[in-house]
C-alpha cells in the first residue's frame, strides 16, 4: 500500500546537522524501535492464533473478512487521519493494527512449514536491513526511484486483484518477483524520506506522530517483502 509521507515532512536537514543532533538520533531510534515492536507483536499474535486454533475458528465465520481487510483499513486511517489524531490515539491505533495484522497473517503457519517461515524471515531481515542502511547513508536523491516503485506497487495491487479471479500460478509468480524488487526499492526510498521528515524545533507530539507514521511505512515494507519472498521460497505443507 503506497503511503505518502510528504505531508509530515517540513524540512530536509543536512547530514552534518543530523550527525550532531541528539534529537534526530532519538527520532531514528524510536522509528525503528516502534517498527521492531510492531513486527514482534504481529509475530506473537500470529503464532498464538495458529496454535490456539483461534484463526481456524474465525475462518469458519464471516469475521474472517474483517480480519483480512481490517489491517488495510487501519493503515489507511492512520495515513489520512494522523495529523488530526492525538499522539496517544496514533500510538494505540498502530499497536492495534500490528495485532490485527498478526491475526491476519496467522494463516501462513497453515500454508508453510515453520522452518521455512523462519528462514525467509531472516532473509527478509537481512535484505531489509541492507536496503534501509543504503537509504540512510546514500547522498543520492531516491525520489525518482521511489516514484517508479510506487507505480510498480499499484501494478502489483491491480494484478493481485485480477489474479483472484484468474487463479494463475504464473501471474502469482510474476507478482511475487516484482513485489520483491518493489519493496526492496521502497525500503531504501522510505528510509530516506523518514530522515528528511525530521524537522527541528517542533513540539514533541508532532515528532511522536512522525515516529508512528515512519514505523508504519517501514513495517509495511518489511511485511510485504517478507510475504513476497515467502511465496517464492517458502516450503508449503
Amino acid at each position: 500500500m503506497p503511503i505518502d509521507m510528504n505531508s509530515m515532512r517540513n524540512s530536509r536537514p543536512t547530514l552534518s546537522q543530523t550527525g550532531v543532533d541528539t534529537g534526530f538520533s532519538d527520532y531514528i531510534r524510536s522509528v525503528y524501535s516502534y517498527m521492531a515492536g510492531g513486527l514482534a507483536l504481529t509475530g506473537i499474535v500470529a503464532y498464538y492464533a495458529f496454535v490456539s486454533g483461534l484463526f481456524l475458528a474465525i475462518a469458519k465465520t464471516p469475521l474472517i473478512f474483517v480480519v483480512i481487510f481490517a489491517p488495510l483499513g487501519m493503515a489507511l486511517f492512520l495515513r489520512f487521519r494522523i495529523e488530526k489524531m492525538s499522539l496517544m490515539t496514533a500510538q494505540v491505533t498502530y499497536w492495534i493494527f500490528a495485532s490485527v495484522m498478526g491475526l491476519s497473517l496467522s494463516s501462513i503457519f497453515m500454508m508453510y512449514a515453520g522452518q521455512s517461515i523462519a528462514r525467509v524471515f531472516f532473509i527478509t531481515a537481512g535484505t531489509f536491513g541492507g536496503m534501509s542502511l543504503y537509504g540512510y547513508t546514500t547522498k543520492t536523491d531516491l525520489t525518482r526511484m521511489g516514484s517508479f516503485m510506487i507505480m510498480g506497487l499499484w501494478g502489483i495491487i491491480i494484478a493481485g486483484v485480477v489474479n483472484i479471479f484468474l487463479q494463475s500460478s504464473a501471474v502469482q509468480f510474476a507478482v511475487s518477483v516484482i513485489g520483491v524488487i518493489v519493496f526492496v526499492g521502497l525500503t531504501a526510498y522510505h528510509t530516506q524520506q523518514i530522515k528528511q521528515m525530521y524537522a527541528y524545533g517542533e513540539a514533541a507530539y508532532v515528532q511522536g506522530k512522525k515516529v508512528v507514521i515512519g514505523a508504519l511505512v517501514l513495517y509495511m515494507d518489511f511485511i510485504n517483502l517478507f510475504m513476497s519472498l515467502l511465496r517464492l521460497f517458502g516450503d508449503r505443507r
